[in-house]
């Protein structure tokens, strides 16, 4: 007995020290995982954007936050999700690795408004949703411990809430909640102690049968989206959009005079002097083979793309309140369209018949994108058709441009004949736009130089604010201050509101005519070049074989390659090619893929343009595929969220307690 009595005595002190030492390692732990200087793993993943599109960030893992950088350390931040308003889900893939979802159930953002420093804006990068975001880990092993690592960090977020809202600072024995998230964050520690969120063993599915089962479940519901992957509509849409990457290089020329002039070697000048004997004044050269050492090693159709680096500024100018303010905002962009320069004079290469050329930019200040498309409709004469939208920005742009050259002896002048027309869906106003012709002179004596000049105009017909622009030859005995000039007038119907007046590449200054006052309107310096929207660009390897840039590589190459003879054998070859494909079709006439001809207004026009204003309850994202720029519409369960979301956001606003 006596034995007996003291057994039941240790044990009670057994069980005492037991409980004491599971409070003080709850204590400790809760403690731990309240420090916002605690990582609970840091690792590079792909992190799905707006537009299809994976990008590799460093993601750093605490207690309720998740932060993302473009690279190791804290220096260059992207943003930080809260995950205190999160939910988190496996997501199928077919591709390699393994992909998790962290979504708001309610299709609010996910993200908060400062970074750790106070940061109000992050290192710029694709444009990333903003009610959630899709992982990818390198492997199945990874993701899965991502996974259990975030439930871990959630279940702290959760718990911070709730010892916050009591005031009782890290005691986890007065609540039963408190008990059950300290059960959660035990169960996830013994996980992690015995290998769990290191090891692929305990995965019971590879990617393989999570997917299949996923297809499973689409077909036991009748084909319909089950409540997870209704969830995942905007990810499901782009799979099979096109997948653009942000362009590896850019080339610009310099700033000023330089970029425009040329000295040809004697080798050259033979060449010339051989294509001169061709020509008389006053000859269209578009049927004239031009030798290789003139070509800029792209296509027109690529090159009339320039105009769009700045399309932000058109975002801004839909914006704007007054008619003057946005015609402002417009020529600002107009002009933004001239400072890229080739090194050298050059001229691209004239489009094949039936080519095309794709790209866009992301706008990471409107989470929004623009897309451009161009298509050569016609050889002779040659007619470039484009059009270009951001709907969720509210404009698009359509045209078409004959491109004519003529040879006057010493000069000639490349013609750019034809009409862009801006629309601003949500106000209806249609601007109409045409271009300067690009003058060369110096062929036979002299240096040869390009310049623009010509009378441009920007006419909205809805408003009656037009501008007049002229661009400046220099004039013979001019100066280097005589280069690039222009001149012009903003009216609003009669009334001339202000003068313009500057070098397209350099400072432009515009004068209110009311008040005298000036401000500079344009200047291309560090800051705007800095300021370049990224262009996103089609992998060559995944374009189709009349994409310009797989169509030209091979001339490209041997340009780059300063290989003459080369280029002109593989010019050669396209040209030829494009030749007995006319013979070929005989009296058949070309049929354009994506734009058609109206003889009405004698323009081209997109066969797929969508001009209806962007609504944000029913618009979900716009995408491109096969060269049709497309939107795709928010489901009914989204729709739902939103509106939900709207009210109550309305309802904050009434009542900001919420009472």
């Amino acid at each position: 007995m006596h034995n007996k009595g003291r057994l039941l005595r240790n044990k009670d002190v057994q069980k005492k020290n037991y409980r004491q030492e599971k409070k003080r390692v709850a204590k400790e732990l809760f403690s731990a995982l309240k420090d916002p200087s605690v990582v609970i793993m840091s690792n590079w993943l792909k992190i799905r954007g707006t537009l299809k599109s994976w990008t590799k960030l460093w993601c750093v893992l605490k207690p309720g936050i998740l932060l993302i950088y473009k690279t190791p350390g804290s220096d260059h931040w992207v943003g930080t999700i809260l995950l205190n308003a999160c939910k988190l889900i496996e997501r199928p893939s077919k591709k390699d690795g393994f992909c998790f979802k962290l979504y708001h159930p309610l299709d609010k953002s996910i993200w908060a408004m400062k970074g750790p420093k106070g940061e109000s804006v992050g290192s710029i990068t694709q444009p990333l949703p903003s009610n959630y975001l899709i992982f990818r880990a390198a492997s199945e092993s990874d993701g899965r411990c991502w996974m259990d690592a975030l439930e871990l960090a959630l279940s702290c977020s959760s718990l911070s809430k709730m010892t916050a809202k009591s005031g009782r600072d890290g005691d986890l024995s007065g609540s039963s909640e408190s008990s059950h998230i300290l059960q959660l964050l035990q169960s996830s520690l013994n996980q992690i102690s015995h290998g769990h969120l290191f090891n692929d063993a305990n995965s019971d599915k590879s990617e393989r049968e999570a997917h299949e089962d996923s297809d499973n479940g689409a077909n036991e519901n009748g084909g319909r989206l089950t409540e997870e992957s209704d969830m995942d509509q905007s990810d499901d849409v782009c799979l099979q959009a096109t997948v653009f990457v942000e362009e590896a290089h850019e080339e610009m020329g310099e700033a000023g005079e330089a970029s425009q002039v040329e000295t040809v070697s004697e080798e050259n000048k033979g060449l010339i002097w051989t294509l001169l004997k061709q020509l008389r004044p006053g000859m269209d050269l578009s049927k004239v083979v031009l030798p290789t050492f003139i070509l800029e090693p792209r296509s027109f159709l690529d090159k009339l793309s320039d105009y769009y680096y700045h399309a932000d500024l058109l975002s801004q100018a839909v914006m704007e309140e007054s008619p003057y303010s946005r015609m402002k905002q417009v020529l600002r962009w107009y002009l933004s369209g001239f400072y890229k320069k080739p090194k050298g004079l050059k001229k691209p290469y004239n489009p094949i018949l039936g080519e095309m050329f794709r790209c866009c930019w992301l706008h990471p200040q409107t989470d929004s994108c623009t897309f451009y498309i161009a298509e050569q409709v016609s050889h002779h004469p040659p007619v470039s058709a484009f059009y270009i939208s951001n709907r969720k920005d509210g404009f698009c742009i359509t045209g078409s441009i004959l491109a004519k050259s003529k040879f006057y002896g010493n000069s000639l002048s490349a013609i750019l004949d034809g009409k862009a027309r801006l629309l601003f869906l949500t106000r209806d106003e249609e601007y109409i736009i045409t271009m300067p012709y690009a003058h060369c002179k110096g062929i036979l004596y002299g240096t040869m130089t390009l310049e623009l000049g010509g009378k441009i105009t920007i006419e909205c017909e809805k408003t009656q604010c037009y501008t007049e622009l002229e661009y400046k030859l220099k004039p013979f005995l001019g100066s280097s201050c005589n280069v690039n000039q222009i001149s012009g007038k903003i009216r609003l119907g009669e009334d001339v509101l202000a003068t313009v007046d500057g070098h397209w590449d350099s400072k432009v200054h515009l004068t209110e005519k009311r008040t005298g006052q000036q401000e500079v309107l344009w200047y291309p310096g560090p800051d705007i070049r800095r300021q370049r929207l990224k262009r996103q660009v089609v992998q060559v390897d995944q374009q189709e074989a009349f994409e310009s840039e797989r169509l030209w590589q091979h001339v490209t190459r041997a340009i780059n390659d300063k290989d003459q003879m080369r280029a002109t054998q593989e010019k050669f070859v396209l040209e030829e090619a494009q030749r007995q494909e006319a013979r070929e079709r005989a009296e058949r006439p070309w049929n354009p893929r994506l734009f058609t001809f109206n003889s009405d207004t004698n323009e081209w026009h997109y066969k797929y343009p969508n001009t209806e204003a962007w609504d944000p309850e029913h618009c979900l994202l716009q995408f491109e595929k096969d060269g049709v720029i497309q939107t795709k519409e928010k489901s009914q369960r989204q729709r739902s969220s939103f509106a939900y979301s709207q009210n109550w956001a309305a309802q904050q606003k009434v009542s900001p307690t919420g009472s």
